[in-house]
């Protein structure tokens, strides 16, 4: 029994702490390297028809060039709606509309603002690994009154905190991981 509810604890831990990574890299992902990509823009709200409706609903998505963004609109009436979002959008990229697709050029950022997107980096990467230490520490608590109520000895309570730490530590790697990989992405001409 006792086995069962520290695997239900760690198994939980560990979903949610993955979850946490998933999100810090979305987070990466939207922060604009100079480069082309479809995340950028994907999630941006457009007013369709009287609704909100997520780009990525109403448009495909294409790169061309590294500093191209080519959107394909479903609907060729609603180009004026996309392209109007996109100019409302914090961006900061004037669109281009030919009639059929709207082009989305990505100028080269500056190294001044190259290094301050580092530190946006750097501190989404430490929200990421403050939130999977949270995490750990919720699952400790869980793991204590376990301990506390009897169904957890102190030996099986030593073994099951040091899988977690484990995990924690696997976790906050990833991130680690991603942050180099996401702050040479930036830093590359």
């Amino acid at each position: 029994m006792e086995d069962d509810l520290t695997s239900l604890v760690v198994a939980d831990a560990l979903a949610r702490m993955e979850k946490a990574v998933e999100h810090t890299q979305a987070e990466f992902s939207a922060i604009r390297t100079g480069r082309a990509t479809p995340a950028l823009v994907e999630h941006l709200r457009v007013e369709y028809y009287g609704a909100e409706t997520e780009l990525r609903a109403m448009a495909g998505f294409s790169v061309p060039e590294a500093r191209l963004l080519v959107i394909s609109p479903y609907d060729k009436s609603s180009l004026g709606a996309i392209e109007k979002a996109l100019q409302n959008s914090d961006l900061g990229i004037n669109p281009s509309n030919d009639g059929t697709v709207i082009r989305l050029a990505f100028p080269v950022p500056t190294a001044e603002r190259r290094k301050e997107l580092v530190k946006v980096v750097r501190q989404k990467a430490e929200d990421g690994k403050v939130a999977v230490r949270n995490l750990r520490r919720g699952a400790r608590h869980e793991l204590d009154a376990l301990q506390k109520d009897g169904d957890l000895s102190d030996d099986d309570l030593d073994r099951v905190e040091k899988e977690l730490d484990r995990i924690t530590h696997e976790q906050v790697a990833a991130i680690d991981r991603l942050l180099s990989h996401k702050e040479q992405e930036l830093l590359e001409i």
